[in-house]
């Protein structure tokens, strides 16, 4: 199996190509000559709903997430920008191996060191693309943030580099920008309110976000395969 849109070869159970990031499901082939498909009403943020998932999963196994936002606070305070992105990938495994297996370990935080290379310049880009945009005004800013949020789930799941993960979470995205937006949008608050609880909310808020991004990106993307964790 190729990929319908830059001809990379596939496993026909993938969802994504893992060279140019499109989806290869719900979408009309390009030599398909017809009028660009309406977006599927299915891929809608649920905020409610993976906030829900998110707070279930970290309330069933509260000690391991919280120990793991304390390590990651006290990790990219020291050693800030460098290990962030790994760090935050880590937290995704974490979440994936909870939601698969039913079990996570604060050593999952280190997991995607794996990937150290493709984490760490997402974080980079991903950065400096939603400074550029937060110059402009900030409700552009959270919409580019928004855009790549599953970004570091494509990396350490379907094993892409960095740029084709940025452009599969970005396809997910783009099918409602307002929506993933809010969704983000209430995963900061919740941090800010974590942060103004003396610091200490946030060893729950920090892990209350990654699970509940897990949880969209499971509904929206599905994990490609269980022997990844």
């Amino acid at each position: 199996m190729n990929c319908r849109y830059c001809g990379a070869p596939l496993n026909p159970e993938m969802k994504f190509c893992s060279t140019c990031g499109r989806s290869q499901q719900d979408e009309t082939p390009p030599s398909v000559v017809s009028p660009p498909p309406a977006v599927s009403s299915e891929v809608t943020a649920q905020t409610g709903r993976w906030m829900a998932a998110g707070w279930e999963l970290v309330k069933a196994d509260w000690m391991p997430f919280v120990l793991m936002a304390l390590v990651f606070l006290v990790v990219t305070g020291c050693i800030p920008v460098v290990l962030n992105g790994p760090l935050m990938a880590g937290f995704h495994i974490a979440c994936i191996r909870k939601l698969m297996s039913g079990r996570a370990e604060v050593g999952d935080l280190f997991k995607a060191f794996n990937r150290f290379g493709a984490t760490l310049l997402a974080f980079l880009v991903m950065g400096v693309f939603t400074f550029l945009a937060s110059l402009l005004c900030l409700i552009p800013g959270l919409i580019i943030a928004a855009m790549y949020q599953f970004t570091y789930l494509f990396i350490v799941d379907k094993k892409m580099d960095f740029w084709p993960a940025m452009l599969a979470s970005h396809e997910l995205v783009k099918k409602d920008y307002f929506g993933f937006s809010l969704f983000l949008l209430a995963l900061i608050l919740i941090n800010i309110a974590g942060a103004l609880a003396c610091f200490v909310g946030l060893l729950v808020t920090i892990p209350l976000t990654y699970a509940a991004i897990t949880a969209a990106y499971r509904d929206l993307a599905g994990f490609e395969n269980k022997e990844n964790f």
